[in-house]
């Protein structure tokens, strides 16, 4: 009996070590589900105890003087008008990406402003330097010079799906730090007016004033955007708000980081969206592409023999369904680059050889 109790002793501790190695990778491991409560309700108690510490509060303070307000002629015929200075203050949201200090938040919560101080969950703050700023993806990197820094990293679980389940997490209103959930409402938004190159993850997470700049991630932690917007009539939340995936944000932090800007690739034309009408007058069967409207002097556009009045259909064999993707795929590109750029001239095909410039600053 005991020599038989021994010969099962190792096959049933060894069954009982495999089953608890797979229970751990059933709730714990990398494909893990978010942890169920009696009720059945979801906890994603777990992801926003790896994300928020890195979510900081961004407060803003910007010195205006009288010199920086229209002055009144009749008031200033008759006495000469003291010098006054007043601080405009607001507040937004950031993340910080790197151990090493750098804080990624939206351009518009910085924008002019004289001084900048980061607050952490923990308690501490401390100013922050502006590293570089992207207003054409409305994107700034800060730098603060603090240690042992919490930190969320720029790299998502794979490409974000309509339906997904989403955090949004900042400071709104001023109120402190605030969860919020829902999903992914829609993917690659653009044309919305918000920036001049626009790839937006649309969710139904509620995000107000004081949340841009802050994280959205998924439930298990990772961060998958930057919440920049919220599109209303009158300011208030209804139910769509936008952020900048994190792949375009890690893109923009690499370079203002290396260059100080965001390198981009440049035609030096403006393009028109092609509509029915003009698709009519073109004589194309299709509406798709773009019209070329101004071609900039010396420009890579110019140099190649692109012309006012050209459709741009097509680059490198692939076809364009707007203009505004067709200049998205040329800023994509690297300068130097060298690209076939497929039109419609005096409604016949014509390819253009160019040679990508570098896109100036934005403004």
């Amino acid at each position: 009996m005991i020599k038989l109790l021994r010969f099962l002793a190792g096959p049933v501790i060894t069954g009982l070590a495999v089953g608890l190695v797979a229970l751990w990778w059933y709730q714990w491991g990398p494909n893990a589900e978010p942890a169920q409560h009696d009720t059945g309700v979801a906890s994603y108690a777990g992801a926003v105890n790896h994300a928020a510490p890195a979510v900081v509060n961004i407060y803003t303070t910007q010195i205006i003087t009288n010199e920086d307000v229209a002055e009144d002629p009749l008031f200033n015929r008759f006495m000469e008008q003291p010098r006054r200075e007043r601080a405009l203050s607001s507040l937004g949201s950031g993340v910080i990406v790197d151990d090493g200090g750098y804080v990624l938040t939206s351009y518009h919560v910085i924008r002019d402003a004289d001084e900048i101080l980061v607050a952490l969950r923990d308690g501490r703050d401390a100013p922050a330097r502006v590293v570089g700023t992207d207003p054409e993806t409305d994107l700034a990197l800060l730098h603060i010079a603090l240690e042992a820094l919490p930190e969320v990293e720029l790299n998502g679980n794979g490409p974000v799906q309509v339906g997904d389940v989403v955090l949004a997490i900042g400071n709104p209103l001023g109120v402190g730090q605030t969860v919020s959930m829902g999903i992914v409402s829609a993917t690659g938004r653009s044309h919305l007016g918000i920036a001049t190159f626009e790839n937006f993850i649309q969710t139904d997470a509620a995000i107000n004033r004081g949340n841009s700049g802050g994280a959205l991630i998924d439930t298990r932690g990772h961060l998958i955007g930057i919440n920049t917007a919220i599109l209303s009539a009158d300011g208030s939340w209804q139910g769509i708000g936008f952020a900048t995936p994190a792949s375009i944000a890690k893109e923009v932090m690499n370079d203002l980081i290396e260059h100080g800007r965001v390198i981009r690739g440049y035609l030096g034309v403006t393009v028109q969206d092609m509509t029915p009408s003009l698709a009519d007058t073109f004589g194309m069967e299709e509406v798709r592409g773009g019209v070329v409207t101004e071609v900039v002097v010396d420009s890579p556009a110019h140099k190649g023999g692109l012309q006012p009045g050209d459709v741009l259909v097509g680059i490198d064999g692939d076809v364009m369904a707007d203009g505004y993707e067709a200049m998205n795929r040329i800023a994509g590109m690297k300068p130097d680059d060298n690209v076939t750029l497929e039109v419609i001239r005096n409604r016949q095909p014509l390819s253009v050889d160019v040679v990508i410039g570098t896109r100036p600053p934005a403004d």
